[in-house]
């Protein structure tokens, strides 16, 4: 949720009961990060029932303040930390130390293996259709794939935007999803209303999926990308990534995922947290009654 998530979205995605991440790059200094760490923690504080609360560091050799932001981890205790680009041992170990958890992000069996090997808790299987720095295999083929090499927790990432989607990835293998899209166009992002709206009127079809942009392969709106000047069919190639220049690529380039087909409206996060749940629910109690139900009053053969 690069330039996304904030303490408003985190807090109410915690007090429904789901757990909410921020990356730490999300406030532009490592002192910034510690005030939403202060406030996230200050509005948590005594509420019954939350969900704990997650922080992504991004580890690359590119990110300058991965140390500061790492130490800052470990002071504060963290509980979950995501970490992406990057699967490091000594970072688990040391989160590990104070009894944090971290999950990383992989787009392959190659990554999941790696990530194993350097002790995560869980691996995040970031499959096609994700927005930000996505992959490109079926969700179907990722989950069976890691679960041949890793033992812990697996998180599936990827066009899940309903309570019904959720189910169907527990079914598939995955014992929790990470959403990101839908919560674009909440309330509480951080993200212009602009884009917002644009997520909400996109389809899958509107997605571009391109390492031109970030030097990483990654999904983007394609309006936005014609907004900025740029051909989507014919995009100028680009080096490394380097996350000294991410902050100002993606304020106006921005991304998504290709379940932006399933949202429709724009609202709080503690409404679409209930939504989900409730969705969730639904799908479970159709199923259980007529496993050939369709959701739309109909039953299929």
């Amino acid at each position: 949720m690069f330039l996304t998530s904030g303490p408003d979205l985190v807090v109410e995605a915690c007090r429904s009961g789901i757990v909410g991440s921020f990356p730490a790059l999300n406030q532009r200094s490592t002192e910034g990060f510690v005030a939403w760490l202060d406030e996230i923690e200050g509005r948590l504080a005594g509420v019954p029932g939350v969900a704990p609360f997650g922080v992504n560091l991004i580890v690359h050799k590119s990110n300058p303040r991965l140390r500061a932001d790492l130490d800052v981890v470990i002071a504060r205790r963290v509980p979950l930390v995501i970490t992406s680009l990057g699967a490091v041992s000594e970072i688990v170990a040391e989160v590990h130390s104070y009894g944090g958890l971290v999950f990383h992000d992989v787009i392959s069996r190659r990554h999941a293996e790696k990530a194993a090997a350097a002790g995560v808790d869980g691996i995040i299987a970031v499959a096609a259709g994700a927005g930000g720095h996505g992959g490109t295999l079926s969700p179907f083929a990722m989950i069976e794939e890691i679960r041949q090499v890793f033992a812990g927790t697996i998180i599936l990432a990827g066009a899940i935007g309903r309570g019904s989607h959720v189910l169907a990835a527990r079914a598939a293998g995955a014992d929790m999803v990470s959403i990101g899209t839908r919560f674009l166009a909440t309330r509480e992002a951080l993200v212009p209303q602009a884009q917002k709206d644009m997520v909400r009127e996109a389809l899958a079809g509107d997605i571009v999926h391109t390492p031109a942009i970030s030097g990483v392969a990654a999904n983007f709106l394609r309006r936005s990308l014609v907004q900025n000047g740029l051909d989507p069919d014919a995009l100028p190639s680009r080096g490394r990534l380097d996350m000294a220049d991410e902050v100002r690529i993606w304020k106006t380039v921005w991304s998504a995922g290709q379940g932006v087909g399933s949202i429709d409206d724009i609202p709080g996060t503690a409404e679409l947290c209930q939504r989900l749940a409730a969705e969730y629910r639904d799908a479970m109690e159709r199923l259980l009654r007529d496993p050939f139900d369709d959701g739309r009053g109909g039953a299929q053969p």
